[in-house]
């Protein structure tokens, strides 16, 4: 199994994360952008992912990302 850190940016110095560090694949959005489809997130720029692209695009094709994301990005 794959492992994904999820990462949503809400100031330089403040970001809601989760999943381990030695994950396969770190993925980064800023908060504003947490709302937008992930896929052209990607494609645009707007969504960063270091690592296997091969996990990035399972995790965004079965919806793995849209629900971690968009639950970091509603932090209260």
């Amino acid at each position: 199994m794959h492992t994904v850190q999820y990462r949503v940016m809400f100031s330089k110095t403040d970001e809601a994360v989760e999943g381990p560090d030695n994950a396969d694949v770190v993925v980064r959005i800023a908060s504003k952008d947490a709302g937008l489809n992930l896929s052209l997130a990607f494609m645009t720029g707007k969504l960063k992912a270091q690592g296997r692209t091969g996990v990035l695009f399972n995790v965004l094709s079965n919806g793995d990302a849209d629900a971690v994301i968009s639950r970091l990005a509603s932090r209260a």
